[in-house]
């Protein structure tokens, strides 16, 4: 098989695999950045709720309109937004942290989201909700994609000096500025939003898996913000690409296959990255007796 037929005939001759490379570029551009700060405030396991936190509403979405992304999506938005403003309201109100307020409301979401699925849908209609359709994306749930992806990248545009300053010393931004709490408000908006468009593709048990891991492997070989963003984006994107590329000829499914190649880059990372486990070894002394 040449190099042709394997890399690029399967989206020269199929409109699905068109529409889904398409929207694995688009995811990583907007999950890259949104990861790496995600990270950088130590809210990786957050953002994994709030992955889960989307499933109601999109299961009512689903008993609305079907199998239909769009209305899904809308109705992840909802629920995801709710959750983060509940899980705030409820750290600033009882005596519970932010991160043990959002698991608990993310282990109810995911039970009430599985529970209204199963009252009218089949058990591969779960299965669709859980682990996404990406190769069944369609004009309109990329152009949702599209345009999630685009606001993202024109609001982190505009606040990334604040989100930054709020990302690594919150309590100096409140001081000078006032306004800390509607810029963290403002990133959790951003993450759901992202979310929401990864649910798309990966359904809501691995939508955070584009935005997690390529944000890992950024962190072990960048060492600049800037570069940790690019390297994110770079990642998610060839994860998608070859992920893709190996669900076709294998026959796999493409969310899990997408999601375990960017777990394979961040493997091979944790060994020959910056500060990784080979470079430890080597650098480590030796003393001849």
């Amino acid at each position: 098989m040449t190099l042709d037929a394997l890399l690029v005939a399967p989206f020269v001759d199929y409109g699905f695999m068109r529409r889904a490379l398409v929207a694995c570029l688009s995811l990583g551009i907007g999950s890259g950045p949104i990861g790496v700060l995600l990270m950088l405030r130590r809210m990786s396991l957050v953002g994994d709720a709030m992955s889960h936190a989307i499933l109601p509403g999109a299961a009512v979405g689903f008993l609305v309109a079907g199998l239909s992304l769009p209305a899904m999506g809308i109705g992840g938005m909802v629920a995801g937004l709710a959750v983060a403003l509940l899980s705030g309201l409820v750290s600033r109100g009882t005596v519970l942290k932010e991160d043990a307020s959002f698991a608990s409301f993310y282990l109810t979401s995911l039970a009430l989201g599985v529970l209204i699925v199963s009252l009218r849908g089949s058990n591969i209609d779960l299965l669709h909700v859980l682990f996404g359709t990406i190769l069944a994306i369609d004009g309109p749930s990329l152009y949702l994609i599209a345009s999630i992806t685009s606001a993202t990248v024109v609001t982190l545009a505009v606040v990334y000096r604040p989100l930054v300053a709020e990302c690594f010393d919150p309590g100096f931004l409140r001081s000078v500025d006032g306004r800390g709490s509607l810029y963290h408000a403002l990133f959790l908006v951003l993450v759901v939003a992202n979310l929401v468009a990864a649910f798309q593709a990966l359904g809501t048990l691995m939508a955070v898996g584009l935005m997690m891991l390529p944000a890992a492997v950024a962190r072990l070989w960048a060492t600049t913000l800037p570069g940790m963003i690019g390297f994110a984006t770079l990642v998610a994107a060839l994860s998608g690409f070859i992920g893709l590329v190996v669900s076709f000829h294998v026959s796999l499914a493409s969310g899990p296959t997408i999601v375990l190649t960017a777990s394979l880059f961040y493997l091979v990372s944790i060994v020959f990255g910056r500060g990784g486990l080979a470079r430890r070894i080597l650098s480590r002394p030796r003393f001849v007796g």
